[in-house]
Formats: C-alpha cells, sequence, structure tokens
C-alpha cells in the first residue's frame, strides 16, 4: 500500500498545494478541513484518484472534531507516513480593543491547540510502528513580533517552541518532528495584506521545497532560505534598531478591516 498523508487545512493555500505535491510523489491523501465541499470539488477538477484520498471534516479549533477526524483516519486508511498541521489563522488584533482579545484566543485555539490536536491521534500508532513524520506549519512571523500581528506572531513562536519540544519527547521512538516556516506565500491569506511581501513565493514552489525538506528529514527549515537569512538578521538586530525599521510600518488589518 502507497504511503499516506494526512493534511490539515487543505481547502486552500498551502493545504492544496501540499496535497497536490505529495499526490503527484505517490502518495495517498487524508485531506481535513472545515470546508469539505471545497476540498471535494478541488479534488475532482484536478482528476485525483477517488482510490487515493480521502475528505475529512473537522474544525482544528474544535478538538474533539480533530480528533475525532484522526481517529475516523487511522479506522479508514490507517497511520499515516506524514501528518502535516497546516490550518491556521492570521487576524490583526490592536490590544487596546477587548473584541480583539477573543480574536487572540481563537488564533490560539487555532494555531497552537490545533497543532497538538492533529497530532495526538497518531503518535501512539507511530510510536508502536517506529517510524512517521509530524509537520509544524509554524511562520518567519514567528521570529520578531511585528505591529498589529502580535496573535499571529505569538502563536507561530508557539508552533516553534511546541515542535522543538516534542522533536526532542518523539527523538528516541524514530517519530521525527519537522519545523516548516513559511516566508511570504502567495495564497488568499496573504494577498489581504496591505504591506510590501519581500521574496513573495508561489504555493507550488514552496510545496515542492517543503516536501523536500520533510523528506530529506530536516528539524527545522524557513521557506524561501532568503527569509531565513532575513529572519536571522533580524533576530540579532538589537531593538532600538528593530523599532526603528519598523516604525510608520503598516499595520496588519483587523477582523472586518480591509
Amino acid at each position: 500500500m502507497s504511503r499516506l498523508v494526512f493534511i490539515t487545512g487543505a481547502s486552500s493555500g498551502i493545504g492544496q498545494a501540499l496535497a497536490m505535491r505529495f499526490y503527484s510523489a505517490g502518495y495517498r491523501l487524508a485531506l481535513a478541513a472545515r470546508r469539505t465541499a471545497e476540498v471535494q470539488a478541488w479534488a475532482e477538477a484536478n482528476s485525483l484518484s477517488a482510490g487515493r484520498y480521502q475528505v475529512y471534516s473537522a474544525d482544528v479549533a474544535d478538538t474533539d472534531s480533530i480528533v475525532a477526524a484522526g481517529q475516523a483516519c487511522i479506522a479508514a486508511q490507517g497511520v499515516p507516513d506524514v501528518v502535516i498541521a497546516n490550518a491556521g489563522i492570521s487576524i490583526g488584533m490592536d490590544t487596546a480593543v477587548r473584541s480583539d482579545l477573543d480574536v487572540m484566543a481563537q488564533t490560539f485555539a487555532t494555531n497552537n491547540i490545533g497543532v497538538a490536536a492533529t497530532f495526538h491521534p497518531f503518535i501512539g500508532g507511530m510510536v508502536t510502528r517506529g517510524t512517521g513524520t509530524l509537520v509544524g506549519i509554524g511562520s518567519v512571523a514567528g521570529i520578531r513580533g511585528l505591529p498589529g500581528h502580535g496573535a499571529y506572531c505569538a502563536s507561530k513562536a508557539a508552533v516553534i517552541a511546541y515542535c522543538e519540544s516534542l522533536r526532542g519527547e518523539l527523538h528516541p521512538s524514530g517519530v521525527k518532528v519537522v519545523t516548516i516556516c513559511p516566508g511570504y506565500i502567495d495564497t488568499p491569506l496573504t494577498r489581504e495584506n496591505c504591506y510590501p511581501m519581500p521574496f513573495l513565493m508561489k504555493a507550488e514552489a514552496f510545496a515542492d521545497k517543503a516536501f523536500g525538506a520533510i523528506h530529506a528529514g530536516h528539524s527545522y527549515r524557513v521557506i524561501p532560505w532568503q527569509m531565513g537569512v532575513v529572519a536571522k538578521l533580524l533576530r540579532l538586530l538589537p531593538n532600538a534598531l528593530f523599532d526603528k525599521a519598523l516604525s510608520g510600518r503598516a499595520r496588519k488589518h483587523r477582523q472586518g478591516e480591509r
């Protein structure tokens, strides 16, 4: 039986690009999303073989929902070889606005608890088997905070730290944990941004690079590499210079703003 990949957030953007890249490599697909009709339509439009994919309805912000989807995947298709916790949201916030605290809670529920809940159903089976790869999708935005982007930046910093912790825990078992940090990728999510996005990359090109990094077993990879260099430089930049460089930068739009 061919290898199996489980991907969340498969209804658009990076999730779909990753699904197509793995499918092209011969993998069977387990695709989890809230908008299952869109996933199904995409699969049919791309002539995916019905026997090589299955769609699961799940909301990663609802722990029981995504855990149930993972369990359904195991029952129907087996324990995956690769699990990619890709689903995420990006909404600007203003801490002075009360309703934006709820936005932050929603972001953490999706981007953080959702990652752990995605991995949860599969860890036992992978450890018993002695193989498997868990992939957390972080972001360059998790390396330094950006104005108006506190919820997203904090959540992605947490993804990076969480995956690092999990990697140490699972290392003796043979199960790998890979952290992929995208830079600016051309998706419906980033097209709403109102500020410059250096080294903007097509989703398909990102998926190809991510596929290579996952199969090579890299523990951490920033894609594209140019953003990796920028991220390292920003991390080394003294706070005073960093703050000055971002002074006047457009904020990430808040919920309901355009």
